[in-house]
């Protein structure tokens, strides 16, 4: 989806940024909690996704509050009831009378507030990962203690200790570089160190116990059953004082909405908000695939120890994106001692192939390579599908420094400067029939 236009509604004096998208028939504002960027999240692969599924059955409306994102930031310490003020004048600027909303975190303290003093405005309420109150009460024995209480907001007075709490948020991308960089950018882009500082002491100060009671539309609360920032505790107890609310405990240990298992999310979402449960079809797509694996990682290991091999690993990695930015693929991921790499078109996944080939040797080192073309299922950035089992399978019948192909890969690249020797057809464990491969001569 294209990114939509970022435009301001007027919060009394107060410009907030918003966005809206997508035609469904049900009006939905997404508030989010903390620190936010409506134009840098479109940047995340999976943030986008998340916003596309959700525009595909509602018209989304996006805002940063006030004081981060694209929001104006010099607010003070607005209260709880003044940034529910902002919901006001989005739907307003919308041309929306009456929506459902979706909160997240504080974005569901903020949704709570606003429902319970304008109901005839909320036709749903959904919850995800919110809290009534964040420090402890005798009646409220889940909230934080004062030295904890201390600690968290400690946490995020501190820059450098931010990039592991935000991980803690999103554990399902803890092996993931590029989504952990995209995080951490995102919210040094929504506020600064003391700004998020800030933050999380007005968010510590939050408690809208005496508004549950109020809420009368109908409330769905989500949460996932590993949550690190707010656990299940949490939820049970607004599900207990909100009025015929509904709660379902999902698997999974992400509190950041748009990370770990966003369909089945959505999923729910879309059954409260229009009745309709439809399971979304996973997003499929063909492409090349590149399986590479070193030869003899452990004796090479062995022989240059610990340091010596890590530099050499760093190196090829910093030549594996280099070479896959020229040739317009993606590393998937690493496996193991090497790498899943996909690509538009077999012609390029080949010659990509081939150039790593060489870097690989002028490291030292030997690789074997399978690529095959095929049709995979995308589930955030990695790859499903029994095309990925066919490549591995391939990669793994190569010898030393032979790239094998299928003949997918090799009918495809009719007319390309490459040319194959045929190794005749082969079973590949634990894929039904026969496979044809052919090794890339030179």
């Amino acid at each position: 989806m294209k990114r939509p236009q970022t435009r301001y509604a007027l919060a009394g004096d107060t410009h907030i940024a918003y966005q809206v998208f997508g035609d469904g028939p049900v009006d939905l504002l997404w508030a989010q909690g903390w620190a936010t960027h409506i134009e840098y999240a479109w940047e995340s692969p999976d943030y986008a996704r998340f916003l596309t599924k959700m525009s595909r059955f509602a018209r989304i409306i996006f805002f940063d509050k006030r004081g981060v994102g694209m929001s104006d930031r010099d607010v003070g310490y607005p209260t709880l009831e003044e940034r529910s003020q902002d919901i006001t004048a989005v739907l307003d600027a919308a041309g929306t009378d009456r929506a459902a909303l979706f909160g997240m975190s504080e974005g569901g303290a903020i949704s709570s507030v606003f429902a319970a003093t304008h109901p005839e405005r909320v036709s749903h309420l959904i919850l995800n990962g919110s809290r009534a109150c964040y420090k402890w009460h005798p009646d409220y024995p889940m909230g934080l203690k004062p030295d904890a209480l201390r600690a968290e907001i400690e946490k995020f007075s501190k820059p450098s200790d931010n990039a592991d709490r935000k991980v803690d948020g999103a554990p399902s991308i803890a092996d993931d570089p590029a989504a952990i960089e995209w995080l951490d950018t995102y919210f040094r882009y929504a506020a600064s160190p003391r700004a998020l500082a800030k933050l999380a002491v007005l968010n510590y100060d939050i408690d809208y116990r005496g508004v549950l009671s109020s809420i009368q539309a109908p409330t769905l609360l989500l949460q996932r059953e590993g949550d690190r920032w707010c656990s299940p505790d949490h939820a049970r107890f607004l599900a207990e004082h909100i009025a015929g609310a509904e709660l379902r405990i999902l698997p999974g240990e992400d509190h950041i909405a748009w990370y770990g298992d966003q369909d089945q999310l959505v999923s729910e979402i879309r059954a409260f908000v229009t009745g309709e449960r439809i399971s979304a079809p996973p997003e499929r797509a063909l492409v090349t695939l590149v399986f590479l694996d070193l030869v003899g990682s452990t004796e090479h290991l062995a022989h240059m120890g610990d340091e010596r091999w890590r530099s050499v690993l760093e190196q090829l990695d910093h030549t594996v994106a280099r070479r896959i930015a020229v040739f317009g693929g993606r590393q998937v991921k690493h496996t193991g001692d090497g790498y899943l790499l996909s690509f538009r078109g077999p012609t390029s996944a080949v010659e990509c192939a081939r150039t790593l080939r060489q870097d690989v040797a002028g490291l030292g080192l030997q690789c074997r390579t399978g690529v095959h073309t095929g049709e995979c299922e995308i589930r955030g950035e990695d790859l499903s599908g029994i095309s990925v089992h066919v490549a591995a399978r391939i990669q793994s019948e190569a010898g030393p420094d032979e790239i094998l192909v299928s003949q997918t890969v090799k009918d495809l690249s009719l007319g390309a400067q490459m040319e194959f020797a045929a190794l005749g057809s082969r079973q590949l464990r634990g894929v039904p029939g026969d496979w044809p491969l052919h090794r890339l001569t030179d």
